[in-house]
């Protein structure tokens, strides 16, 4: 039994793929275990990536983009279940949460500084509307009935990654993890006798935490307008769009959602950040099982109800 013992610790990995930094922590007191699980989570994170990215020509997502405005296009069982599951939030969030953003969004390019200019937002944004989705269930099809209509899961395929990636480790008989996505953690069981702390950044400096949480076995999204920007005349152009305007939305720096569904916890905060603090908060009121922690753009926190209730057992 000693020698088991002293085999039993933690294997790690961080990996870059989804265009963000994929993490795990994995305890295991059997090494074979801890390695196979550590590549099953890189694994299922690139399995998604080569399904879902906008910027991979092969993809899925790619190919409904480029023909689904012309006629109804089969899918998988999971691209047609995540798109369903997105419009559901968009009703839910009335539009607030919109994977047509992209129908404009794609213009933006955060890493060489452009952005499209009003006239071209004035064209696109009637195609910003996810009533465009038209899903078949009995054929597993989907369709756009507007031919500029474009969509992105950016704002929920890392979410639905960290639960796959946690639904794999379960199987796996792992008991204690940490699997991070970007913005994206989920959580399975503590770290060994406590819990994890997970730390909220502050969004005008990487070095330091605005919050650290103690968490365990649940799983927490942040959105923040620090991910993806860019700065010109004085002004910060990010990738969380109102589908309203087309442009970034400023209300607040950074929406933090805490519940037990990765997934889920990825679209509310993009929703909440679209939908500023009191729309925000009232929304996670009536979420059951969900909480937020909102910095406002003038640096203030504010909070869902039962927020620290939650985060202090």
């Amino acid at each position: 039994m000693l020698s088991v013992k002293v085999q039993a610790k933690w294997y790690t990995d961080s990996q870059g793929i989804m265009g963000t930094n994929i993490h795990t922590e994995i305890w295991s007191d059997d090494p074979k275990l801890g390695e196979q699980a550590v590549a099953a989570v890189m694994d299922e994170m690139e399995r998604i990536n080569q399904l879902m990215s906008p910027y991979i020509e092969q993809s899925e997502l790619s190919k409904l983009n480029r023909q689904a405005s012309a006629s109804p296009v089969k899918v998988s069982k999971e691209m047609f279940d995540l798109v369903t599951l997105s419009v559901g939030l968009s009703e839910e969030t009335q539009g607030a949460f919109d994977i047509t953003f992209a129908s404009v969004g794609y213009l933006y390019d955060y890493r060489q500084n452009q952005k499209p200019d009003q006239e071209t937002i004035n064209q696109l944004l009637e195609a910003v509307n996810y009533c465009h989705i038209r899903l078949d269930t009995a054929n597993q099809t989907i369709y756009f009935s507007h031919p500029k209509v474009k969509i992105d899961l950016g704002g929920i395929a890392k979410g639905h990654g960290v639960d796959n990636a946690l639904s794999i480790l379960k199987s796996m008989g792992i008991e204690h993890a940490l699997v991070t996505a970007g913005g994206d953690t989920g959580l399975l069981g503590d770290r060994r006798g406590r819990p994890w702390t997970v730390g909220i950044r502050d969004p005008r400096n990487k070095d330091k935490q605005a919050v650290i949480l103690p968490l365990e076995n649940i799983a927490m999204s942040t959105s923040g307008d620090y991910e993806r920007y860019f700065e010109q005349d004085g002004q910060r152009y990010h990738h969380i769009l109102s589908p309203k305007s087309g442009k970034s939305v400023y209300e607040v720096q950074s929406v933090t959602i805490i519940g037990p569904d990765s997934t889920l916890n990825d679209a509310l905060s993009t929703a909440v950040f679209v939908m500023g603090v009191q729309q925000g908060i009232d929304l996670i009121n009536r979420t059951p099982g969900y909480d937020v922690l909102i910095v406002d753009n003038q640096r203030r926190l504010h909070h869902s109800k039962d927020f620290y209730t939650l985060t202090s057992h």
